[in-house]
């Protein structure tokens, strides 16, 4: 298959390269910056599920020098799918099948709307990595699952041929016949994980040590289920109790992209993920307390070059 990671960030770098390393067809479609230090630093995966180096990736800045893709997997973060879309039009155009890995529900109908159901596969991806200096990644859990599936019966076959390569490469990976409900989940656990680990600026180990703080997390994955449910997820409460003890056995020290780019003074994803479950909560005429005053305590710290 020919693949196109497009934006090579801690998670698109991370997958991109484990498909490199099973001898799949991969290009890293980036920005100008990125593509700059890439080419004089290389990719490595720095990991204890395996390190991984290549110093001579296929890359490119413009989708025009890309001459066909099967599939385009798409990692970028949500206030940054906006600047991707006339890239996807011109791959979409050459025949490729989008695979969004963002976290998050409203991307998928923001895709949908522009290039048909039929183009748009469901994806998800559960993994703890972070850039260093050199922009090589550094993967900090015991886990790197890729999960996709098809939203629509036309993309049941790429899926096979996806899931056929993911079988050869060193991830976890899975062709779910259950995408959608599978998303609902994803997003029910990083809204709980990202937003408390954010809003308190520490890892899962200290919220988990003080109740009264952990419980804040478990509000947000029983107010994700409501809303998941009124959108037709239809997840049970085991759903939820998954959720929380997925926060109760990660590492201490453990914590999420969006504190490590708090950390880090950059943008935030709080509008795509907690303000996009509040807009979705409105249009069901549903009231998320524990969400919103999330959302509220890091909204100041969105942009934080403002």
């Amino acid at each position: 298959m020919r693949l196109v990671i497009l934006g090579a960030g801690a998670l698109g770098a991370y997958f991109g390269l484990r498909f490199h390393e099973a001898n799949a067809d991969v290009t890293f479609l980036v920005r100008e910056k990125r593509a700059k230090q890439l080419r004089e630093k290389g990719l490595k995966i720095h990991s204890k599920q395996g390190d991984y180096e290549v110093n001579d990736l296929k890359i490119e800045t413009t989708a025009e020098n890309i001459p066909s893709a099967d599939v385009v997997v798409v990692g970028v973060k949500g206030y940054h799918l906006e600047g991707t879309l006339a890239q996807l039009d011109v791959l979409v155009k050459k025949g490729a099948f989008i695979l969004p890995v963002l976290n998050g529900i409203e991307h998928i109908d923001v895709l949908q709307e522009r290039y048909g159901h039929d183009r748009v596969l469901g994806g998800l991806a559960f993994i703890i990595a972070t850039l260093d200096e050199n922009g090589h990644v550094v993967h900090s859990s015991g886990f790197h699952d890729l999960v996709f599936g098809a939203l629509d019966p036309k993309q049941e076959q790429v899926c096979e041929q996806l899931d056929e390569l993911a079988a050869k490469a060193n991830m976890d990976a899975k062709n779910s016949p259950s995408i959608s409900q599978e998303l609902w989940k994803k997003y029910m656990f990083i809204n709980a994980f990202s937003g408390i680990t954010t809003a308190v600026n520490l890892p899962i180990g200290p919220v988990r040590d003080q109740k009264p703080t952990f419980h804040l997390a478990e509000m947000i994955v029983h107010e994700m289920k409501l809303l998941a449910n009124s959108y037709g997820a239809e997840l049970a409460d085991t759903d939820a109790e998954k959720a929380i003890n997925n926060l109760l056995h990660l590492d201490k020290e453990a914590t999420s992209s969006m504190h490590q780019d708090r950390r880090k003074g950059l943008t935030l994803e709080v509008e795509h993920l907690h303000g996009g479950a509040l807009r979705l909560a409105e249009k069901k005429e549903l009231s998320l307390p524990y969400i919103e005053a999330i959302y509220g305590t890091i909204k100041p710290y969105e942009h934080p070059t403002e």
